[in-house]
């Protein structure tokens, strides 16, 4: 059941040249699933206004004190509105919202990702290491430039720890400087050469629906079934 909260902003994180974290505390316990998402109000008086109130995913595990919202920052009135938010600053939000969850279940799980869909699945491999699950993780992750990709400290720290998590870099506008990265978009063979047609993987899907529904026809095409395809499109981000 979503409910409607303010939540209290802490800090501000630069994630790449476009990006930015923003955490909030709340003086309530909001409890959601790693993958789900809430909706950002700014202007409260007219709730059906697609322009300031927005929907963005959560990029921190249930596991924490704090609940962090990951934006690329753009000239819409929205990002202009999160941009000017100052530590101490209150906002309304619309929780908790999204099935495209992880709960602990899966023993192995895929990400297939391009550009913000990371937010997500930060969450989920945020609840993971929190929870010390054993889970085994393999994140396809696509950006335009090596500068693009967000969160990659935190992600090469976790696959640098954990020897169950592993993620592969995609770059699609030019040659890689580094050499462990792929030139390219996601791809069958991919994806093929690095889990196979596991039966027991479910594979995530975050981001715009065009890149959903491309990352969908490549688990199918393998031979994943409907069942282990999880997606989530994210529309008027």
């Amino acid at each position: 059941m979503a409910k409607k909260v303010k939540g209290k902003l802490i800090a501000r994180i630069k994630r790449s040249h476009s990006i930015e974290s923003f955490r909030f505390i709340f003086q309530e316990r909001i409890d959601f699933f790693p993958g789900q998402f809430a909706r950002v109000i700014f202007n409260e008086k007219d709730l059906q206004d697609k322009e300031l109130n927005k929907y963005l995913s959560f990029s921190s595990s249930p596991t924490k004190n704090y609940i962090e919202l990951t934006k690329r920052l753009s000239g819409s009135r929205f990002s202009q509105s999160l941009d000017r938010l100052s530590p101490k600053d209150e906002v309304l939000f619309d929780f908790s919202l999204g099935s495209c969850v992880f709960k602990g279940e899966y023993k192995r799980i895929g990400f297939l990702i391009g550009g913000i869909g990371i937010t997500p699945v930060i969450s989920i491999i945020e609840y993971i290491m929190d929870r010390r699950l054993e889970t085994n993780v393999v994140v396809f992750y696509s950006n335009r430039t090596e500068e693009d990709i967000t969160f990659k400290k935190e992600l090469d720290n976790w696959q640098a720890i954990n020897k169950n998590i592993s993620v592969v870099y995609f770059v699609t506008d030019y040659l890689p400087l580094n050499k462990q990265y792929i030139l390219g978009m996601i791809d069958k063979d991919s994806v093929l050469r690095k889990v196979g047609a596991d039966e027991e993987r479910i594979f995530f899907i975050f981001g715009p629906p065009p890149m959903v529904e491309a990352m969908k026809m490549i688990c199918l095409d393998i031979g994943y079934k409907g069942g282990n395809i999880k997606t989530e499109k994210f529309i008027g981000y």
